[in-house]
C-alpha cells in the first residue's frame, strides 16, 4: 500500500505509523468517568472510507489525516493534519 506524502511523495506504508481514527471528538474535560472510559476503550470498526491519522515516522515525521476505504484498504486523498484541502491519490500519482 503506498501514502502520499504532501512534503515526500508516494511512500510505501511501511514508512508510516498508524495513529487513530481522526473521525473521533473528545469528550468535553469535564465530562464524566463513563464517558472517558468509553472514549478511550471502545473503538468502532467502520466499513468504506473513513479518515485516520498516520505519522510518517521513517520520513518527514508529519502527521496525515489519511482518507482509506476500510474494505480495499485504497487510499483515497490524503492531507497534512490542519490543512483544508486534501490531496486526492488519483490528482498525485
Amino acid at each position: 500500500m503506498l501514502i502520499h506524502c504532501p512534503n515526500c511523495g508516494h511512500r510505501d506504508s511501511h514508512e508510516f505509523t498508524y495513529a487513530g481514527d481522526a473521525e473521533r471528538q473528545f469528550p468535553a474535560l469535564d465530562a464524566g468517568q463513563d464517558t472517558w472510559t468509553a472514549h478511550v476503550y471502545e473503538r468502532g470498526n467502520p466499513m468504506g472510507r473513513h479518515e485516520e491519522h498516520w505519522q510518517h515516522t521513517s520520513g518527514c515525521r508529519a502527521v496525515l489525516v489519511v482518507e482509506r476505504d476500510t474494505v480495499t484498504h485504497q487510499i483515497h486523498a490524503t492531507r497534512l493534519v490542519g490543512a483544508q484541502a486534501s490531496i486526492a491519490d488519483s490528482e498525485a500519482a
